[in-house]
């Protein structure tokens, strides 16, 4: 039941962030659905993966290159996802921070915080 309510919030929080930047396209909420389901996905799979293969960058960064390693989840769910469509580089790096901080102030509102 959580998993779901986590996979509606997202979905919710992506259509809302795109309603605001005008660079960010999705089609309608069951675009969304998908949308957070692939992310989900992605940053169960791909994430630790690109963590670890740039450990160097991130340290060095110290722990800001983890900004970049969403931005490139989030361009690669709007490559694999039709219906949900990103601009550019920086258009990703700014909807990965606010989609982060809003599901982290929906989920401690929500009770459903890690």
């Amino acid at each position: 039941m959580k998993l779901l309510i986590r996979i509606l919030i997202t979905s919710g929080l992506v259509l809302l962030i795109a309603h605001f930047m005008t660079s960010v396209d999705v089609a309608d909420f069951t675009t969304a659905l998908i949308v957070a389901v692939v992310l989900g996905l992605l940053n169960l799979f791909v994430k630790p993966i690109l963590v670890i293969l740039t450990l160097p960058a991130t340290i060095l960064t110290l722990g800001l290159f983890l900004f970049v390693i969403n931005a490139v989840i989030i361009l690669l769910c709007s490559r694999l996802v039709d219906g949900f469509r990103i601009n550019s580089f920086w258009t990703a790096l700014i909807f990965s921070i606010i989609l982060s901080v809003c599901q982290s102030i929906a989920y401690k509102i929500i009770g459903d915080d890690k």
